[in-house]
Parts: structure tokens; sequence; C-alpha cells
């Protein structure tokens, strides 16, 4: 492969398009150029549990790369974090690229190495994908979506209409970093904060605390719309209150002082390594101990806990002592966060 910069001819399917498959997709994802599908196992899939996870994603960070991350580590772990909060174990993904005429190369192979490392930090493989190429100015420079599959091991039954009265939340760490990571990473705005996107595959996470407590009610990674949205998307559909201590919320000084001087507010800030955990309230403690003994959820916290009214409602408690109703965005706080 010769070019130094992505042209149309990359997607015509000619060769070209097999050179960069063959060069640039297979050294790092590995596969079978010559097929148009993966071949999977239905023997070792039924051997590993009873029901099939499918999730699909799609990709368009603004940049591309920002710290603690980059749009190949995310498009990853983003997929793999929706299978494993349904109690599944992720297995395969799939990939498909848009790419933009006049993308360096050089790029897009350092994409492809962050999500081969990542695919194997998660133990999962990339069995398959698609390649597309637009004229200059009809993309930003490269958008990825993802598929992925993962097995639901028998008597795991995670939902968020599995919320009780008397449930516990959890949350596994400090909110708002991707967020704050990329709107420090666009340069948009005068402010200086080290902060480090909390980019990474929950899997581990979450083996250790279903281990710990397998009623475990309610799971959710807490992407766009951050804690806020995930805890109203429980209360909804479970048709129970859920209340919460701002005072409780783990939040790391930078984001902290970053949301105060732009008028953001950190409940409602992606995370892209942080989940939300609903545990029986006499299983809270276990449950919070087996979280902070993974390296993934050291700083976890319990954050509130689940009511009966108001049904449909999330109120936190301020730090004040007054309550606020916390609901889910109208708009979008902080557009291509994911």
């Amino acid at each position: 492969m010769r070019d130094a910069t992505i042209t149309l001819s990359h997607g015509g399917g000619g060769k070209a398009m097999r050179a960069l498959i063959e060069e640039l997709f297979v050294p790092a994802f590995g596969g079978d150029a010559a097929e148009d599908q993966a071949r999977l196992s239905l023997e070792e899939l039924v051997w590993q549990g009873d029901r099939l996870a499918f999730t699909t994603d799609s990709f368009v960070v603004d940049p591309l790369f920002f710290p603690g991350g980059d749009i190949g580590g995310l498009a990853v772990a983003g997929t793999v974090n929706d299978l494993v909060v349904g109690g599944a174990r992720p297995l395969y993904l799939s990939c498909g690229m848009v790419l933009e005429e006049g993308l360096p190369v050089a790029t897009l192979r350092r994409v492809a190495d962050s999500m081969r490392h990542m695919a194997a930090t998660a133990n999962v493989s990339i069995v398959t994908g698609d390649t597309k190429v637009v004229e200059r100015g009809a993309a930003d420079k490269l958008f990825i979506n993802t598929a992925g599959i993962g097995i639901i091991p028998a008597g795991i039954a995670l939902s968020a209409g599995n919320a009780l009265p008397g449930d516990a939340v959890i949350v596994s760490g400090p909110l708002g970093e991707h967020g704050v990571a990329i709107l420090v990473a666009r340069n948009q705005l005068a402010i200086e904060a080290d902060v480090a996107s909390d980019c990474q595959p929950l899997g581990g996470l979450v083996t250790a605390l279903l281990a710990a407590c397998p009623a475990t009610r309610c799971l959710r990674d807490a992407t766009r719309g951050g804690v806020a949205t995930v805890l109203n998307e429980f209360a909804r559909a479970s048709g129970v209150g859920i209340h919460i201590s701002e005072r409780s919320l783990p939040i790391r000084e930078p984001v902290r002082g970053a949301c105060e001087i732009l008028g953001l507010d950190p409940l409602y800030l992606a995370n892209e390594g942080k989940l939300v955990a609903v545990v029986p309230g006499p299983e809270a403690e276990r449950a919070l101990t087996a979280m902070r003994s993974h390296p993934s959820g050291a700083d976890a916290a319990i954050v509130g806990r689940v009511v009966c009214e108001p049904a449909g409602m999330v109120i936190m408690e301020s730090v004040f002592g007054g309550e606020r109703i916390v609901d889910m965005l109208v708009g979008d706080q902080l557009p291509r966060i994911c």
C-alpha cells in the first residue's frame, strides 16, 4: 500500500481497496479477507449461555484523538459495554468504517491499532467489517459503526424495569470525565483541565459485581445523557422513584471546576467507562465492596435509593439540603461526544 492518504479508489472494490484491507485491517483485526461474512460456531455459542445479546452503535466523536482515548478504542469499549450491562459475555464485533477522501493512512492505521488493543483488553474478536470512502467534505475524517454479539448465561435477568423500592443505587466511579476530556481536546474554550477520558471496557467489573451480588436488578453504562438519563430510564421503566444525594456523587475536582466555569451539570455529561447499578438494599455494601475490589470500580459509591413515589421521577437532595427534580435533557449539552 503506497498511498499516504485515503482516495476514492480505496472504497471502489478494486486493487486499492484490497491493499487497504489486506495490509492495514487484516494485520490489525485478523480474519479472512476472502470471505464476505464471519462464520461462527453455534455449538460454542449454545455452550456458553441460553440467550444471544446483539447490539449496534455508531461513533462520530470529534476530535478523533483525545486525552485517554480515540475513536477506535471508544468504538470497541462502547459496544462491549452495551453488551456487558445486559449480563452478556461479549464475543464478536463487526466494524464498518466511513472514510473521507484525504484522511491520512497513518491516522487510520493508528485507529485500527487502537481497536486491536482495546479488543484484546476486552477479550473480544473483530470478525467482519466494511469500508466505504466518500468525497472530501462529505464526512468529517472518519466515522465508525460497530455491532456486537455476546452470550447471556442462564439465570441472569438484568433489566431497566427491575428496580424495586428499598434498592440501592451505585455508580462505579467519578462522573463526567469523558465529556470534559472531549471539551478540552476541542480547544474551543480557554480552559485547562487535567482530565482524561474514562474510556474502558467494563466486562471484568460486571463479572465481579454479579459474582458478589447475583440479585443485581439493573445495569447501564452512563454514556450520552450521563447518569441523569440512566436513572430516569430506570425510574420510568420500573414505575418507581429514585432519590439521590448530591454529596454522594463522586466527581473529581478538575471536572467539577470545568463544569462550574462552563455552566454544565456533571450528572448529564457523558462517561465511557462508568456504569450505574441498582442492587437490593441489604446487599448494597457487598456489591460496593466487590466493585471497589476491581480497578474499574475503585471509586464506586452508593449515591441513592429507590422509593415508591414519585413514580417515574428522579429527585436529588442538594448539598444545601433542598431537593430538585433531575429530569432528562431536552437537547444535547455537548454534540459529537462519542
